[in-house]
Formats: C-alpha cells, sequence, structure tokens
C-alpha cells in the first residue's frame, strides 16, 4: 500500500515545473538576506489554520508566531515583525483563497503550514499539491520569499489513511521549487525519541494540537531554519558592523 502511495503520489508531483538548473542555485530566502545587508525591518507572516493561530496554546502570546518573533529579534540586527495569519480548520481551499489578503500584508518571508487539515477533510491529493503549488508561485511573483511548515506528528493525522502522502508531497514540492521545508512531523519525533519533552507536555488533549512547551521548541526550530536561509555569516557580519 506504501509502495501504491508512493506510485500515485510521483505521477502527481511530476505533473509540476522542472527543477531549476543546479548550475544557478538560488539562495533560500534572497528578500530576507537583502534586507539584513541593507539594515532593512522584516514583515514575516505565518500563513496556515489551527498550528498557526496557536489552537491548543494557554494565550495568543504562547503560539508559535509569537514566540517566532522574540527569537528572531535576539537573533537579527534588523526589527522583526511577525503576523499571525492562521485560521484554524483550513485546508488548501481555503488557504489559497487567502493568498490576495497575505500579499495585501506586502511580507518580505511568508512561512506557510499546511497539509494537515487536507487529509481530515478528503481534499484530493493532485487538488492540495497543485494549489500548494500556485500559491507558492503567486508569493514568488510578488518577490516575497516561501518556506513551507509540514503537518504535524499526531494521534489524528496518524490514524488518517493517506495523510502521509501530504506531508511526502510537500517535501518534494519544496524540493522542486527550491522552497524550505520545515520538517516538523521529523523535529517532533526527535525530540519525543531524545526525551527533550513528554507526549503530554507537547501536545494538547485533543491529539492535533500542539501545547505551550512544543509551539515554544517548534519557534526556536523555525528561527534557526530562518537563519541558515539567510545565511548566518551574512547576518552576523552586518551585526558586527553597526557596533
Amino acid at each position: 500500500m506504501r509502495l501504491f502511495g508512493a506510485l500515485i503520489l510521483g505521477a502527481i508531483l511530476s505533473r509540476g515545473p522542472a527543477l531549476a538548473s543546479p548550475d544557478a542555485p538560488a539562495p533560500p530566502l534572497p528578500r530576507l538576506e537583502r534586507q539584513i545587508r541593507a539594515d532593512t525591518p522584516i514583515r514575516i507572516v505565518a500563513f496556515g489554520s489551527s498550528s498557526t493561530q496557536g489552537v491548543g496554546a494557554s494565550s495568543a502570546a504562547a503560539s508559535y508566531p509569537a514566540r517566532l518573533q522574540a527569537a528572531l529579534a535576539a537573533r537579527l540586527p534588523v526589527s522583526v515583525e511577525v503576523l499571525n495569519r492562521g485560521i484554524g480548520g483550513q485546508d488548501a481551499d481555503d488557504m489559497l483563497a487567502r493568498v490576495p489578503s497575505i500579499l495585501a500584508d506586502r511580507p518580505d518571508l511568508v512561512i506557510w503550514q499546511t497539509g494537515s487539515n487536507d487529509p481530515l477533510r478528503g481534499v484530493p491529493l493532485d487538488r492540495f499539491a497543485q494549489e500548494t503549488r500556485e500559491g507558492i508561485a503567486a508569493f514568488r511573483a510578488a518577490g516575497i520569499d516561501v518556506m513551507l511548515m509540514e503537518p504535524q506528528l499526531c494521534a489524528r493525522l496518524t490514524g488518517a489513511a493517506g495523510s502521509d502522502l501530504y506531508r511526502m508531497a510537500l517535501r518534494q514540492i519544496g524540493a522542486e521549487m527550491g522552497v524550505p521545508v520545515i520538517r516538523r512531523y521529523d523535529l517532533m519525533r526527535g525530540w519525543l525519541d531524545r526525551k527533550l519533552i513528554t507526549q503530554a507536555a507537547l501536545m494538547s488533549g485533543d491529539g492535533l494540537h500542539m501545547a505551550d512547551a512544543g509551539y515554544a521548541m517548534l519557534a526556536e526550530e523555525v528561527a534557526q531554519e530562518v537563519m541558515s536561509g539567510v545565511r548566518l555569516q551574512h547576518a552576523a557580519s552586518v551585526h558586527a558592523s553597526l557596533q
């Protein structure tokens, strides 16, 4: 069954654009890198569903976008604003319809968390992949950097047939389009395996959403991936020049 699913996924994703030439790789987050070099404030939009909104957190301040703003402010020499544009329950259909409103926020980076509700709501995998591509293309056409965040490790998704194919789709879309993918599933699995956090502290009681400690760890991981995307040495050199 897993082999059959992988074959289906490969057929769906093969409909997308060809890989960029390996001779001229683009930096992962070029706009952010330019902003840091120019000592210009950065605006990030955290775009997604309930994981972005912060369902399961004790307050808005405990959501991952709020914690991400603090984490990046401590790392970057420019001011950082992270807007929370998460709406619980949304799938790829809903989020593609919201792309114009995200463009209106005029972000430098969009971190798009997606793929959790789609298998639960029966959104076909090929439509999910196509709409994700369309959203990425729209952001890039506006000169906006994009990162993807894959679905979480949780009981609700583990029990949904084919849910892993949506995670795999995001990874392959990221590889094909040169978009960094935050591998949330692997991160959470690693935290639990290394006993960095307990299941009870990581997840809320509904079997789907993260809790405060989980969101805090996620924000730190996302901050590190953002810094990797702008190449830390550049940020450090700019910071040193401002001393």
